[in-house]
This record gives C-alpha cells, sequence and structure tokens, in this order.
C-alpha cells in the first residue's frame, strides 16, 4: 500500500472554558463539515492519510468535506487541565461538540478511532441532532464492548491493559517511555509509519501522555450506559484488532437503531486509519452521500 507524503493539512484552533484545542483542518471551507477523533496514543495527525484520499485523492470533488482534526484534551497543549476529573467522558464529549460547532454548522459527520470512537459513540448517543453521521472505528458501542469485557474471557485478555494505564502517574508514563519508548512503539509495531511515530512520541514526551492516560484514569462504568446511536451508523473493525475482540464488535449493532452497516477486515488490526484508510475513505464518501458503497462489503 503505498501512500503520498504530501500534508495536506492547515491549522486553526477552538477554545473551550478557557482551553485551546490544536485542530489540523483540510478541505473547502464549503465542504461537508467532518470532525475526526483520534484515539490513544496518537495524534490528529493519525487521519492524515485519510486527510489526503478526501482532499486530493480519487473521488476528492464528490463530495467535498471540510475536515476538522483536534488534538483532543490532554494532547493539545493549551488544554491539559491537572485534575484526573477534568478528564471525564462529559468533557471530552462537550469538547468534540465545541469542534462540531467550530464548522460552521450545527452538525457534521463524526468519525472516532479507539478512544476518539468512545467519545463519538457518545455525542451521537447523547446529542443526535448534532451528528449528522457516526463512522466508528475498532472500538464498538460501549455498551457491547462493556458486555464483553465483563463476560468475554477473550475480551478480558485483550483489556488486561486496562488497569495498568490506569495507575497513578508517573508509573505507566515512566513505563511507556523507558527504553526509548519501547513499550509505545511496540503498540504501534510497522504498521503505524516510523515517521509518524517520531512526530507523536515528540508530542507525547512534551507531556501529552499524562494527560492521555488520564482519559483511562477517569474512566467510569458508567460509560456503558450511552445510549444507543440513533444515526446512520458505520462501525469499521479490523478481525486482527489486539485490543477489541469478535464478542464486543459483533454485538455492537444491537446498541444501533436504525441505519447501521458493520464492515470486518479481515488481515487488518487496531490501526486502521494507517492501516486501511481507503476503507474509511470509502464509507465515509458513503455516509455523506447517503448510499451504500458500491463494493458491498
Amino acid at each position: 500500500m503505498t501512500h503520498t507524503t504530501s500534508d495536506p493539512w492547515q491549522s486553526t484552533r477552538v477554545e473551550r472554558d478557557g482551553l485551546v484545542l490544536d485542530v489540523r483542518t483540510a478541505g473547502p471551507e464549503d465542504g461537508e463539515p467532518v470532525v475526526l477523533l483520534h484515539g490513544f496514543p496518537q495524534t490528529s495527525r493519525s487521519w492524515t492519510a485519510l486527510a489526503r484520499l478526501l482532499t486530493s485523492g480519487p473521488g476528492a470533488e464528490d463530495p467535498p468535506v471540510r475536515l476538522l482534526a483536534p488534538d483532543q484534551r490532554g494532547y493539545s497543549p493549551g488544554a491539559r487541565p491537572a485534575g484526573v476529573e477534568d478528564y471525564a467522558l462529559e468533557e471530552l464529549v462537550a469538547d468534540a461538540l465545541a469542534v462540531v460547532e467550530a464548522t460552521g454548522h450545527s452538525s457534521a459527520h463524526l468519525v472516532g478511532h479507539d478512544w476518539g470512537s468512545q467519545v463519538a459513540w457518545s455525542v451521537a448517543g447523547r446529542h443526535p441532532e448534532r451528528v449528522r453521521s457516526l463512522l466508528a472505528v475498532s472500538i464498538p458501542h460501549p455498551a457491547a464492548y462493556g458486555a464483553a469485557l465483563r463476560a468475554d474471557a477473550d475480551q478480558q485478555a485483550r483489556s488486561a491493559y486496562l488497569q495498568d494505564f490506569r495507575a497513578p502517574a508517573p508509573g505507566p508514563e515512566d513505563a511507556l517511555l523507558a527504553d526509548d519508548a519501547a513499550a509505545l512503539r511496540s503498540l504501534w509495531g510497522t504498521t503505524v509509519p516510523a515517521e509518524e511515530q517520531e512526530l507523536d512520541l515528540a508530542q507525547l514526551r512534551d507531556g501529552a501522555l499524562e494527560g492521555g492516560l488520564n482519559w483511562y484514569r477517569a474512566m467510569r462504568r458508567s460509560i456503558a450506559d450511552t445510549p444507543p446511536s440513533t444515526v446512520p451508523t458505520t462501525f469499521v473493525w479490523g478481525e486482527d484488532d489486539a485490543y477489541a475482540g469478535a464478542a464486543g464488535a459483533h454485538a455492537c449493532g444491537d446498541h444501533v437503531v436504525g441505519d447501521y452497516r458493520f464492515v470486518a477486515l479481515p488481515g487488518v488490526g487496531h490501526w486502521v486509519p494507517d492501516q486501511a484508510p481507503e476503507v474509511l475513505a470509502t464509507e465515509l464518501r458513503a455516509r455523506v452521500q447517503g448510499r451504500v458503497p458500491e463494493d458491498g462489503v
């Protein structure tokens, strides 16, 4: 798979409650609004391959899209509050809604990967009027994930890292950054391009890692109470995902009311935006146009 190296991004900032989120932007300002929410331990840079396809690749002109990809709370230098409680899901959702407002529209198409997927599910479930469509990547609806975590031994094994990540600072931070960040590099493997890893690592070493881990420390069981999605929803899951197993993935549709599409990708792991951006581009374009992809996956 070959991706061009051109940088599609410009930048802006979004303010909320005294915090400033750095936001990457791409595409014409009058394009269909799309908000992209990254996961851990990546930044908004993880959407670069997708942004290239959507703004300059085949089919980029139909329909044109306006992308806003924030470095979320904890990752942006101007949005790193000190308290763990400041990273509760309610705050993350409110940040995402502030970025939706920054599109200049009352609603937008929402795309989320990993933790960004959890936030996106919550925005869609609690504020459906603000979401034109949802494209969730890798992590299923929180209720499906929670049920699997309680009852499925396979998912329990895949999620064993959660307790380590929730330990008080700086324990997990020190462990992940030790030996030239060997543990973080092992998470990404060779799927995430080396140059992208180095750029994200620089940001993580500069303070973003504690903020990112605070998302885990602030996580409550109530996340599983996220309402079902009632907006047009697509869930994309790599069958080789090391962290999200089949039980939760296949139960995801039980928590969507109405239009739902499940795309399982053989041979693809957790880092879908890096490994299969073409699939995400196809699925998002279909949602923007209100149609089913021609491939019928």
